[in-house]
Protein backbone atom coordinates (compact mmCIF):
# COMPACT_ATOMS: atom_id res chain seq x y z
CA UNK A 1 0.00 0.00 0.00
CA UNK A 2 1.21 3.38 -0.92
CA UNK A 3 2.39 6.04 1.86
CA UNK A 4 -0.58 8.42 0.59
CA UNK A 5 -2.87 5.35 0.83
CA UNK A 6 -1.97 4.72 4.57
CA UNK A 7 -2.52 8.45 5.12
CA UNK A 8 -5.96 8.53 4.20
CA UNK A 9 -6.50 4.74 5.92
CA UNK A 10 -5.59 6.65 9.03
CA UNK A 11 -7.71 9.31 8.69
CA UNK A 12 -10.74 7.61 8.50
CA UNK A 13 -9.22 5.41 11.60
CA UNK A 14 -8.17 8.72 13.82
CA UNK A 15 -10.84 11.91 12.58
CA UNK A 16 -13.70 12.53 14.08
CA UNK A 17 -16.88 11.52 11.74
CA UNK A 18 -18.09 14.90 10.36
CA UNK A 19 -14.27 16.25 9.46
CA UNK A 20 -13.10 16.32 5.63
CA UNK A 21 -11.27 13.60 4.09
CA UNK A 22 -8.51 13.75 1.78
CA UNK A 23 -9.55 10.50 -0.29
CA UNK A 24 -12.81 12.73 -0.84
CA UNK A 25 -11.14 15.86 -2.19
CA UNK A 26 -11.67 16.83 -5.59
CA UNK A 27 -10.26 19.25 -8.11
CA UNK A 28 -12.07 20.64 -10.95
CA UNK A 29 -8.97 18.81 -13.39
CA UNK A 30 -8.25 15.34 -12.28
CA UNK A 31 -4.41 14.52 -11.78
CA UNK A 32 -2.48 11.35 -11.32
CA UNK A 33 -2.32 11.08 -7.01
CA UNK A 34 0.87 11.21 -5.00
CA UNK A 35 2.39 8.59 -3.54
CA UNK A 36 3.41 10.27 -0.58
CA UNK A 37 1.16 12.89 0.22
CA UNK A 38 -2.81 13.00 0.62
CA UNK A 39 -4.76 16.02 -1.77
CA UNK A 40 -4.40 18.40 0.96
CA UNK A 41 -1.28 18.23 1.69
CA UNK A 42 -0.35 18.94 -1.78
CA UNK A 43 -2.82 21.64 -1.85
CA UNK A 44 -0.73 23.54 1.40
CA UNK A 45 2.53 22.81 -0.49
CA UNK A 46 1.75 24.40 -4.04
CA UNK A 47 0.29 27.44 -2.03
CA UNK A 48 3.29 27.53 0.57
CA UNK A 49 5.67 27.71 -3.05
CA UNK A 50 3.52 30.05 -4.65
CA UNK A 51 4.85 33.70 -6.02
CA UNK A 52 2.18 35.12 -3.88
CA UNK A 53 2.91 33.40 -0.99
CA UNK A 54 6.34 34.95 -0.80
CA UNK A 55 4.65 38.35 -1.59
CA UNK A 56 3.12 38.27 1.67
CA UNK A 57 6.12 38.74 3.68
CA UNK A 58 6.92 42.12 2.61
CA UNK A 59 2.84 43.11 2.72
CA UNK A 60 1.34 45.30 5.74
CA UNK A 61 -0.44 43.73 8.65
CA UNK A 62 -1.44 47.46 10.48
CA UNK A 63 1.40 49.19 10.16
CA UNK A 64 2.22 50.40 6.81
CA UNK A 65 5.66 49.32 5.20
CA UNK A 66 7.52 48.99 8.80
CA UNK A 67 11.13 49.41 9.52
CA UNK A 68 11.41 47.72 12.33
CA UNK A 69 12.02 43.37 11.81
CA UNK A 70 10.14 42.48 15.01
CA UNK A 71 6.39 43.48 13.88
CA UNK A 72 4.12 41.22 12.31
CA UNK A 73 3.72 41.21 8.21
CA UNK A 74 0.89 39.57 6.09
CA UNK A 75 3.16 36.55 6.34
CA UNK A 76 3.72 36.04 9.51
CA UNK A 77 0.23 36.84 10.38
CA UNK A 78 -0.83 34.01 8.03
CA UNK A 79 2.01 31.21 9.71
CA UNK A 80 -0.26 32.17 13.18
CA UNK A 81 -3.26 31.39 11.61
CA UNK A 82 -1.86 28.15 10.66
CA UNK A 83 -0.27 27.38 14.06
CA UNK A 84 -3.45 28.23 15.89
CA UNK A 85 -5.84 26.57 13.55
CA UNK A 86 -3.64 23.31 13.46
CA UNK A 87 -3.72 22.87 17.37
CA UNK A 88 -7.77 23.20 17.36
CA UNK A 89 -7.62 20.72 14.67
CA UNK A 90 -5.73 18.39 16.26
CA UNK A 91 -7.79 18.86 19.79
CA UNK A 92 -11.24 18.66 17.56
CA UNK A 93 -9.92 15.89 15.59
CA UNK A 94 -10.42 17.77 12.24
CA UNK A 95 -8.41 17.39 9.13
CA UNK A 96 -5.08 19.66 9.76
CA UNK A 97 -3.62 19.25 6.51
CA UNK A 98 -7.04 21.10 5.18
CA UNK A 99 -6.87 23.50 8.24
CA UNK A 100 -3.26 24.64 7.33
CA UNK A 101 -3.98 24.78 3.39
CA UNK A 102 -6.58 27.18 4.00
CA UNK A 103 -4.95 28.99 6.40
CA UNK A 104 -1.59 29.29 4.31
CA UNK A 105 -4.38 30.76 1.53
CA UNK A 106 -6.28 32.48 2.92
CA UNK A 107 -4.80 35.90 2.35
CA UNK A 108 -3.09 35.50 -0.61
CA UNK A 109 -5.43 38.28 -2.51
CA UNK A 110 -4.61 41.31 0.24
CA UNK A 111 -3.32 44.30 -1.17
CA UNK A 112 -0.43 46.66 -0.02
CA UNK A 113 -1.37 48.65 2.88
CA UNK A 114 -3.69 45.81 4.33
CA UNK A 115 -7.33 46.98 4.80
CA UNK A 116 -6.71 50.34 3.80
CA UNK A 117 -5.71 49.27 0.49
CA UNK A 118 -8.65 46.63 0.19
CA UNK A 119 -11.01 49.72 0.84
CA UNK A 120 -9.07 51.87 -1.36
CA UNK A 121 -9.64 49.35 -4.46
CA UNK A 122 -13.38 49.44 -3.44
CA UNK A 123 -13.58 52.65 -3.95
CA UNK A 124 -12.30 53.16 -7.43
CA UNK A 125 -13.35 50.02 -8.55
CA UNK A 126 -16.73 49.28 -7.27
CA UNK A 127 -16.18 45.77 -5.87
CA UNK A 128 -13.13 43.84 -4.20
CA UNK A 129 -12.79 41.23 -1.73
CA UNK A 130 -9.43 39.98 -0.40
CA UNK A 131 -11.07 36.57 -0.09
CA UNK A 132 -11.90 36.42 -3.81
CA UNK A 133 -9.36 37.57 -4.83
CA UNK A 134 -7.35 34.77 -3.10
CA UNK A 135 -9.35 32.53 -5.15
CA UNK A 136 -8.47 34.07 -8.29
CA UNK A 137 -5.07 34.05 -7.67
CA UNK A 138 -5.22 30.32 -7.21
CA UNK A 139 -7.66 29.75 -9.58
CA UNK A 140 -6.43 32.00 -12.23
CA UNK A 141 -3.36 33.63 -11.65
CA UNK A 142 -0.92 31.46 -10.55
CA UNK A 143 2.00 29.28 -12.70
CA UNK A 144 1.08 31.73 -15.46
CA UNK A 145 -2.70 31.07 -15.88
CA UNK A 146 -2.85 27.67 -15.16
CA UNK A 147 -3.40 28.65 -11.38
CA UNK A 148 -2.73 25.63 -9.05
CA UNK A 149 -5.38 23.16 -9.33
CA UNK A 150 -6.32 23.12 -5.60
CA UNK A 151 -9.09 21.49 -3.94
CA UNK A 152 -12.78 22.66 -3.93
CA UNK A 153 -12.52 22.17 0.04
CA UNK A 154 -9.37 24.21 0.18
CA UNK A 155 -10.84 27.14 -2.28
CA UNK A 156 -14.28 26.63 0.16
CA UNK A 157 -12.40 28.11 3.19
CA UNK A 158 -10.57 30.36 1.60
CA UNK A 159 -13.29 32.00 0.24
CA UNK A 160 -15.19 31.91 3.55
CA UNK A 161 -12.68 32.61 5.86
CA UNK A 162 -13.97 36.17 7.02
CA UNK A 163 -17.24 38.51 7.63
CA UNK A 164 -20.74 36.41 7.52
CA UNK A 165 -19.41 34.18 4.86
CA UNK A 166 -19.91 30.16 6.29
CA UNK A 167 -17.32 27.30 4.91
CA UNK A 168 -18.77 24.44 4.25
CA UNK A 169 -16.66 22.24 5.81
CA UNK A 170 -15.56 22.21 10.08
CA UNK A 171 -12.28 22.88 9.27
CA UNK A 172 -13.24 26.22 7.15
CA UNK A 173 -15.51 27.28 9.77
CA UNK A 174 -12.33 26.58 12.04
CA UNK A 175 -10.23 29.16 10.09
CA UNK A 176 -12.45 32.47 10.54
CA UNK A 177 -11.80 31.61 14.48
CA UNK A 178 -8.42 31.28 13.63
CA UNK A 179 -7.85 33.79 12.04
CA UNK A 180 -10.06 35.97 14.31
CA UNK A 181 -8.28 34.88 17.58
CA UNK A 182 -4.61 35.66 15.49
CA UNK A 183 -4.97 39.29 14.56
CA UNK A 184 -6.72 40.57 17.46
CA UNK A 185 -3.67 38.90 19.83
CA UNK A 186 -0.43 40.10 17.98
CA UNK A 187 -2.05 43.28 16.70
CA UNK A 188 -2.63 43.79 20.20
CA UNK A 189 1.05 42.95 21.02
CA UNK A 190 2.15 44.76 17.98
CA UNK A 191 0.46 48.38 19.25
CA UNK A 192 1.61 47.62 22.45
CA UNK A 193 5.56 47.61 21.30
CA UNK A 194 4.72 50.68 19.72
CA UNK A 195 3.36 52.44 22.71
CA UNK A 196 0.03 52.71 21.10
CA UNK A 197 -1.58 50.72 23.92
CA UNK A 198 -1.00 48.94 27.32
CA UNK A 199 -2.56 46.31 29.16
CA UNK A 200 -4.49 48.97 31.21
CA UNK A 201 -6.56 50.50 28.58
CA UNK A 202 -7.51 46.77 28.05
CA UNK A 203 -11.53 46.57 28.90
CA UNK A 204 -12.16 44.93 32.30
CA UNK A 205 -13.56 42.07 30.54
CA UNK A 206 -11.20 40.87 28.49
CA UNK A 207 -8.47 41.49 31.45
CA UNK A 208 -10.59 39.04 33.31
CA UNK A 209 -10.97 36.47 31.12
CA UNK A 210 -8.10 36.46 28.61
CA UNK A 211 -5.59 38.48 30.44
CA UNK A 212 -3.15 40.46 28.63
CA UNK A 213 -0.06 39.16 27.30
CA UNK A 214 -0.44 37.46 23.56
CA UNK A 215 0.32 34.45 24.88
CA UNK A 216 -2.73 34.24 27.92
CA UNK A 217 -4.97 35.75 25.21
CA UNK A 218 -4.24 33.21 22.39
CA UNK A 219 -4.68 30.51 24.99
CA UNK A 220 -8.07 31.60 26.40
CA UNK A 221 -9.86 31.74 23.32
CA UNK A 222 -8.10 28.87 21.82
CA UNK A 223 -9.58 27.05 25.18
CA UNK A 224 -12.98 28.17 24.42
CA UNK A 225 -13.50 27.52 20.97
CA UNK A 226 -12.07 23.82 21.43
CA UNK A 227 -13.79 23.49 24.82
CA UNK A 228 -17.42 24.76 22.94
CA UNK A 229 -17.17 22.91 19.53
CA UNK A 230 -16.29 19.28 21.94
CA UNK A 231 -19.46 19.98 24.13
CA UNK A 232 -21.89 20.93 21.26
CA UNK A 233 -20.40 18.80 18.23
CA UNK A 234 -23.15 19.00 16.20
CA UNK A 235 -23.31 22.89 16.38
CA UNK A 236 -20.15 23.00 14.30
CA UNK A 237 -17.40 25.44 15.39
CA UNK A 238 -18.41 28.11 17.98
CA UNK A 239 -17.44 29.88 21.17
CA UNK A 240 -19.46 30.24 24.49
CA UNK A 241 -21.64 33.29 24.72
CA UNK A 242 -19.29 33.97 27.03
CA UNK A 243 -16.32 34.00 24.60
CA UNK A 244 -17.85 35.36 21.90
CA UNK A 245 -18.93 38.77 23.60
CA UNK A 246 -15.18 38.76 25.20
CA UNK A 247 -13.89 38.25 21.45
CA UNK A 248 -16.36 40.66 20.57
CA UNK A 249 -15.49 43.57 22.98
CA UNK A 250 -11.57 43.16 22.33
CA UNK A 251 -11.78 43.91 18.25
CA UNK A 252 -14.38 46.77 18.99
CA UNK A 253 -11.33 48.09 21.25
CA UNK A 254 -9.02 47.28 18.81
CA UNK A 255 -10.92 48.82 16.38
CA UNK A 256 -11.04 51.98 18.63
CA UNK A 257 -7.84 52.30 19.73
CA UNK A 258 -5.31 50.49 17.17
CA UNK A 259 -6.91 50.24 13.92
CA UNK A 260 -8.44 53.61 13.53
CA UNK A 261 -6.04 55.05 15.94
CA UNK A 262 -5.07 58.82 15.20
CA UNK A 263 -1.60 58.35 15.06
CA UNK A 264 -2.14 55.60 12.05
CA UNK A 265 -4.90 58.00 10.39
CA UNK A 266 -2.03 59.80 8.14
CA UNK A 267 -0.31 56.87 6.96
CA UNK A 268 -3.38 55.36 6.11
CA UNK A 269 -4.44 57.87 3.81
CA UNK A 270 -1.04 58.28 1.93
CA UNK A 271 -1.32 53.90 1.42
CA UNK A 272 -4.92 54.40 0.27
CA UNK A 273 -3.59 57.32 -1.91
CA UNK A 274 -1.17 55.12 -3.27
CA UNK A 275 -3.88 52.52 -4.31
CA UNK A 276 -6.18 54.72 -5.75
CA UNK A 277 -3.77 56.60 -7.83
CA UNK A 278 -1.92 53.79 -8.88
CA UNK A 279 -5.70 52.41 -10.07
CA UNK A 280 -6.44 55.54 -11.78
CA UNK A 281 -3.12 55.69 -13.64
CA UNK A 282 -3.44 52.22 -15.50
CA UNK A 283 -7.09 52.61 -16.11
CA UNK A 284 -6.69 56.16 -17.79
CA UNK A 285 -8.22 56.55 -20.84
CA UNK A 286 -6.88 58.27 -24.17
CA UNK A 287 -8.68 60.92 -25.73
CA UNK A 288 -10.42 58.49 -28.14
CA UNK A 289 -11.86 56.36 -25.54
CA UNK A 290 -9.26 53.66 -25.88
CA UNK A 291 -6.84 52.15 -22.41
CA UNK A 292 -3.06 53.05 -22.23
CA UNK A 293 -1.90 49.55 -22.64
CA UNK A 294 1.09 49.64 -22.50
CA UNK A 295 0.86 50.83 -18.84
CA UNK A 296 0.45 47.51 -17.36
CA UNK A 297 2.60 44.34 -17.95
CA UNK A 298 1.78 42.45 -20.88
CA UNK A 299 1.06 39.31 -18.63
CA UNK A 300 -1.40 41.17 -16.54
CA UNK A 301 -3.29 41.98 -19.42
CA UNK A 302 -3.43 38.57 -20.89
CA UNK A 303 -4.18 36.85 -17.59
CA UNK A 304 -7.10 39.24 -17.11
CA UNK A 305 -8.80 38.28 -21.02
CA UNK A 306 -7.79 42.06 -22.14
CA UNK A 307 -9.71 43.33 -19.72
CA UNK A 308 -7.73 46.52 -18.43
CA UNK A 309 -9.39 46.95 -14.92
CA UNK A 310 -9.44 43.63 -14.02
CA UNK A 311 -5.97 43.64 -14.93
CA UNK A 312 -5.01 46.95 -13.19
CA UNK A 313 -6.64 45.38 -9.95
CA UNK A 314 -4.64 42.41 -10.02
CA UNK A 315 -1.34 44.13 -10.68
CA UNK A 316 -2.04 46.34 -8.06
CA UNK A 317 -3.47 43.58 -5.49
CA UNK A 318 -0.40 41.36 -5.69
CA UNK A 319 2.09 44.32 -5.20
CA UNK A 320 4.00 44.37 -1.51
CA UNK A 321 4.19 47.79 0.35
CA UNK A 322 7.62 49.09 -0.91
CA UNK A 323 7.24 48.08 -4.45
CA UNK A 324 3.92 49.84 -4.63
CA UNK A 325 5.67 53.06 -2.76
CA UNK A 326 8.74 52.63 -5.37
CA UNK A 327 5.93 52.54 -8.41
CA UNK A 328 4.04 55.18 -7.03
CA UNK A 329 7.24 57.82 -6.84
CA UNK A 330 8.68 56.14 -10.62
CA UNK A 331 5.33 57.58 -12.19
CA UNK A 332 4.40 60.17 -10.21
CA UNK A 333 7.38 62.24 -8.45
CA UNK A 334 8.95 64.58 -10.22
CA UNK A 335 13.15 63.54 -10.60
CA UNK A 336 15.85 65.86 -9.83
CA UNK A 337 17.95 66.92 -13.16
CA UNK A 338 21.78 67.24 -13.07
CA UNK A 339 23.28 69.35 -16.21
CA UNK A 340 26.89 69.21 -16.63
CA UNK A 341 28.47 72.35 -16.77
CA UNK A 342 29.87 72.71 -20.59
Amino acid sequence: MLIRERSEELEKKILCHRAALSANARRDREEKKDPLRTDFQRDRDRILHSNSFRRLKHKTQVYIAPRGDHYRTRMTHTLEVAQIGRTMARALRLNEDLVEAIALGHDLGHTPFGHVGEQALQEVCGHFEHNEQSVRIVEKLEKEGQGLNLTGEVRDGMLNHCGKLTAHTLEGALIKYADRIAYLCHDYEDAETMGLIGPEDLPDMVKRKIGTTHSSMITALVTSVVKNSMQNEEDGIHMSKEGDEVLRTFRQFMFDEVYMSKALIPDRKRGSNVVKMLYNYYTEKRADGSFHETRLPEKQIRLAGGHIPLAAVDYISGLTDNFAINLFEDIFVPRYWTFKKE
